[in-house]
């Protein structure tokens, strides 16, 4: 996989103006507090790192491996090292740092392993996007004293509808880091495909995996439980919570062509679309599913979806299981069924000591605020919002509009989707959130901060998940990252275009917004 490469150097020692140690400094998202001083410094030649504890070690060994296209280090002693890594007493935020380059070399401090990543990546786009030749890295001189604005800096991809595969993962999640993302939300299942192997339940991936959203019958394609255990653990080498999605009630299609005898039926639109929450043998069976899901995935939330539900229950009508559970359970109407599965699945994945994540949906039903949180995605329903805050649930802000990557980011793009007319440009990203949703709760501790999310109805291919991606993603990062009294949508995009010029080096594509001509909307094979 490609990381940091020679040809990327060459492009920047072209590119670089003579004075771009002392400005235009380029890192994204922007720090929170940097003060820049005069002149440069050098690093070239014997350039060693010291660590002060044992366990910096893996994070030590993989910056080596980052930058080796760049500089070779070495290790060093504390007196005298080029790059000095000081882990302190741990502070009130376990994301903050503090980096500093002289001409004494460079110090980056920070209470914990985290926070001393943060600081490596935001040296790693110094060294990157500075004037620099191979073995030789010029620096600003500068003091950088940094922490999030928001703990909870998340990027959702869909794999149900299409598949893209370990290396593509991997490649993403690479720079959700070094842009200090620090979630990554996998949606595995939904009604295209069933994408994760479960050893009790084979069939979920060699049959429920079979499709996509543009083909039923292709080949089946899913994530071993070994390849799951790598993608885990490499997030986790760059301070990266990995949350499995595994949809319920609804979007089950693909989980019912593997085992039917759990479906509860659908709708003409949306058929075999949700779980029997008439039969004891469901929850068994479904609980069984989330416990080899907690043995793979060491994040403390499992997102069980819970939307959409109305979408596909019409056979709970006339479904002989359901009939008897609402009569035994007292249930007045189908939304009470509903509330009556998702409780006892949130009972499960509570008992799994895991926290319950859904969509806004879950506010209507009550479950215990302490052991939930609510991704609220609609974007023309505030009130889900609203009741969720006051319902004293802690929630991510994910709304579609306009953080949904399947959507336009230009009026004249024709194959992402609008709401209404309304698309999610690169500005209006940047600009997330606006006060008038900040302003909803008195109690700002309980937005846990944004995500945006890349459903894949429209995005078929390699080509076009790029496309929709960048550099909307390094708007996110900084939206997520830095204060709204620290952001500037103009000097954002002066720092993106290093960025871009990476993209270009590593081969990853984007949506050219300054030269759009250059970079046209890749054609879906999708529905308009």
């Amino acid at each position: 996989m490609k990381y940091i490469i020679l040809s990327f150097l060459i492009f920047a020692m072209s590119c670089a103006s003579n004075n771009q140690a002392d400005e235009n400094i380029s890192i994204i998202p922007q720090p929170n507090n940097m003060e820049v001083g005069k002149g440069s410094v050098t690093l070239n030649g014997d350039v060693t790192l010291s660590h002060n504890s044992e366990s910096l070690l893996l994070l030590v060994e993989n910056f080596k491996t980052d930058v080796a296209e760049l500089i070779s280090l070495s290790d060093g002693n504390d007196e005298n090292a080029n790059i000095k890594l000081e882990l302190t007493t741990a502070g009130a935020n376990d994301q903050a740092y503090y980096l500093e380059t002289s001409k004494k070399g460079v110090v980056i401090r920070a209470g914990s392993e985290k926070g001393l990543y943060y600081g490596l990546q935001t040296l790693k786009q110094l060294m990157l996007f500075s004037n620099s030749a191979k073995g030789k890295v010029v620096l600003p001189v500068l003091t950088i004293d940094d922490a999030p604005r928001f703990g909870w800096r998340g990027l959702m991809l869909d794999e149900s509808r299409s598949f893209f595969g370990v290396e593509k993962v991997k490649e993403l999640l690479e720079l959700m880091s070094l842009q200090k993302l620090n979630v990554f939300h996998w949606h595995l299942t939904d009604d295209p495909g069933w994408r994760i192997e479960i050893k009790k339940y084979p069939k979920l991936a060699t049959i429920g995996g079979v499709g996509n959203e543009l083909d039923p019958d292709a080949p089946a394609q899913f994530y071993t439980q070994d390849e799951i255990k790598e993608i885990v653990q490499f997030a986790a080498e760059r301070f990266i919570q990995v949350i499995p999605e595994i949809d319920m009630p609804g979007h089950a299609r693909a989980a019912n062509r593997a085992y039917p005898e759990y479906s509860g039926g659908g709708s003409e639109a949306h058929p075999e679309f949700t779980f029997n929450p008439g039969k004891e043998e469901t929850y068994a069976y479904l609980t069984d599913i989330l416990r080899e899901i907690t043995t793979l995935f060491p994040s403390q939330y499992i997102h069980m979806g819970g939307d959409e539900v109305h979408f596909g229950n019409e056979k709970w009508n006339t479904d002989p299981n359901v009939r008897q559970l609402m009569r035994r359970e007292k249930l007045e109407d189908l939304k009470a069924v509903e509330h009556y599965f998702v409780h006892r699945m949130a009972d499960s994945i509570r008992m799994l000591n895991k926290t319950v994540i859904g969509w806004d949906e879950i506010v209507d039903l009550n479950l215990a605020a302490d052991n939930s949180l609510v991704m609220w995605w609609r974007h023309d329903k505030v009130n889900k919002l609203q009741a969720a805050l006051d319902g004293g649930y802690d929630v991510v802000l994910c709304p579609r509009i306009p953080l949904y990557y399947d959507f336009d980011q230009d009026a004249s793009h024709q194959y992402g989707r609008k709401w209404g007319g309304a698309y999610s440009p690169l500005d209006m990203v940047y600009a997330f959130p606006p006060d008038t949703l900040l302003n909803l709760t008195q109690n700002q501790k309980l937005i846990k901060g944004i995500q945006a999310n890349i459903w894949t109805e429209r995005i078929d291919d390699v080509e076009r998940l790029d496309y929709m991606t960048h550099p909307r993603l390094s708007a996110l990062a900084e939206a997520a990252w830095t204060n709204k009294e620290n952001k500037n949508f103009d000097d954002f995009k002066e720092r993106l275009k290093p960025m871009l010029s990476y993209f270009d080096a590593l081969g990853i594509g984007y949506n050219n917004p300054f030269e759009p001509e250059l970079t046209p909307e890749p054609v879906s094979k999708y529905k308009k």
